[in-house]
């Protein structure tokens, strides 16, 4: 077994509940607009979001091209007769509130960060990644944060660990392990980097084209790989 001594740990889905705060926030967002969030406006939010961020990780659109669309259709789409645009920025500042941790986060990074460096790479809106990190008390845990809109690069994308790695004192690529639950972002990302990969397995499937190094079913797993 391999001897780490850098951990990066995505935030969405790894570490936060990201479902929850997306929740919450269309839901309070809707409501001070007056506009009733049906589950057909969710569910189609929700779809046009993810294609959206689909696009972004392969690099075909910018992350202002998600953020500054995605309601704007929308809208459209329904009818609704309010600036996208606007809505968008109120959306976020909700979004920054929704710090829900997800089952041993806390855990997982205080014991951690006595052994290890702990850094987070992430895609996502700055303003919002960096208020949910201090809201839900994980911030301290980690030397540093990279998050996709501050680099110009997003994950899976080789550019943007070359920019993480020129910033991680003492870096070396095999003592490095990528923690995350998107294959496509995350793990692609880490092999695309050349180091070491552990996927967060929700759901039981051995049909995957993309091999992580180490698979997972929940956070505090983490230790069995790391003894």
């Amino acid at each position: 077994m391999k001897k780490y001594k850098i951990l990066l740990f995505d935030v969405d889905g790894t570490l936060l509940d990201f479902y929850d705060a997306q929740k919450q926030a269309l839901r309070k967002t809707f409501q001070n607009y007056g506009i009733p969030l049906t589950q057909e406006i969710e569910e189609k939010y929700i779809s046009l979001n993810d294609d959206l961020w689909k696009q972004f990780e392969k690099g075909l659109i910018d992350k202002k091209t998600i953020v500054y669309t995605r309601f704007v259709k929308l809208f459209d789409e329904f009818h609704i007769h309010e600036d996208g645009i606007a809505f968008e920025d109120d959306y976020q500042k909700e979004l920054g509130k929704g710090h829900k941790k997800l089952p041993f986060a806390k855990e997982v990074l205080e014991t951690l960060s006595k052994e290890y460096h702990l850094y987070v790479v992430t895609n996502g809106v700055s303003q919002t990644q960096y208020s949910r990190l201090r809201m839900s008390g994980l911030y301290t845990y980690f030397e540093d944060i990279f998050v996709s809109e501050d680099i110009g690069y997003q994950k899976p994308r080789k550019e943007y660990f070359e920019y993480c790695f020129k910033k991680i004192p003492f870096f070396h690529q095999d003592e490095t392990l990528i923690i995350g639950d998107s294959l496509s972002s995350d793990i692609q990302g880490g092999i695309n980097a050349g180091i070491d990969t552990c996927w967060i397995c929700c759901r039981e499937t051995n049909n995957i084209s993309i091999k992580p190094t180490y698979v997972i079913h929940q956070l505090k797993d983490i230790y069995k790989i790391l003894e």
